[in-house]
């Protein structure tokens, strides 16, 4: 008997993996938690049935939430991850020697635990000394906060259960005042193919540009996603995301990236015609 992962992608679509195996379920008092492995993808993790990293295509998304930001202020300094338990975000950070600080703010303990035993490649940096975990809500995290990171990263789950709240007014308006004079930030700003997920898109949107001054959308293709066409946004206090791009700076340090690139990075803020259209509707 075969076994099959599906996701439900809109009331007419589904995105099927065949599994080779399940490795791990639990229910904690957040969410359902997954692993399962397959032949195509991997290991991969699903929260509350919907995919959020496998092992084949993760480069692709954690390379696009870190490096473009990274790539526009090669100085940061201090940086917050919100969500990531997964710790991808914070492994392509932890390889900047020039951060000094990166707190993760992650809700569900179990979610790093379990991607500590079944995900090494993406946990392999969260017991670098500059990092610092949060167990707690983010929303509730930044509160805290005024004046103090360079960059925020809300490397979010998709706008339902414990990251509903990450998607309001309230939550960009508390990243704003956690910010520096200059500082940045960039969040995954779902897909804006089917309707549900770009009715996400525009709300979030909607609520960052009410405070950046630069609120821009960019995009990468992320095969387990759905419709493979994914945005992220980047918000800033003060730099363009392209004028600003300190290619040399950047492609001088000589970190090696399996997607990202600074060719790349200036391409991936030109924008599709409908989805142009969705941000002038937003």
């Amino acid at each position: 008997m075969e076994l099959w992962y599906t996701e439900k992608h809109s009331d007419d679509v589904q995105f099927s993996i065949r599994v080779e195996k399940q490795l791990y379920t639990e229910e904690t008092e957040y969410q359902r938690i997954d692993v399962m492995t397959s032949k195509e993808f991997g290991t991969f993790m699903t929260l509350d049935g919907l995919m959020m990293v496998a092992e084949k295509d993760e480069f692709i998304y954690h390379d696009m939430i870190i490096h473009p930001p990274m790539a526009v202020n090669p100085d940061i300094k201090n940086v917050l991850v919100i969500g990531g338990g997964d710790g991808g975000a914070v492994r392509e950070l932890a390889r900047y020697s020039g951060i000094e600080q990166i707190d993760l703010a992650e809700i569900d303990r179990t979610v790093i635990d379990v991607c500590r035993r079944f995900l090494p490649s993406t946990t392999c940096a969260l017991d670098d000394p500059r990092v610092k975990i949060h167990y707690e809500d983010g929303l509730k995290f930044i509160r805290r906060k005024a004046d103090f990171y360079d960059l925020i990263v809300v490397d979010s789950t998709d706008p339902f259960g414990p990251g509903e709240g990450l998607f309001t007014r309230e939550f960009y308006g508390n990243c704003y005042k956690a910010l520096k004079e200059d500082g940045i930030l960039v969040n995954q700003h779902e897909s804006p193919y089917y309707k549900t997920y770009a009715d996400s898109f525009q709300r979030a949107h909607r609520s960052i540009r009410g405070f950046f001054p630069v609120h821009m959308v960019y995009q990468a293709h992320i095969p387990t996603y759905p419709s493979g066409h994914w945005l992220f946004g980047f918000a800033s206090k003060h730099y363009h995301p392209v004028r600003d791009l300190q290619a040399e700076r950047w492609n001088n340090l000589g970190l090696y990236t399996k997607y990202y690139n600074t060719d790349l990075h200036v391409g991936s803020f030109a924008l599709p015609t409908y989805v142009k259209e969705l941000l002038e509707n937003a």
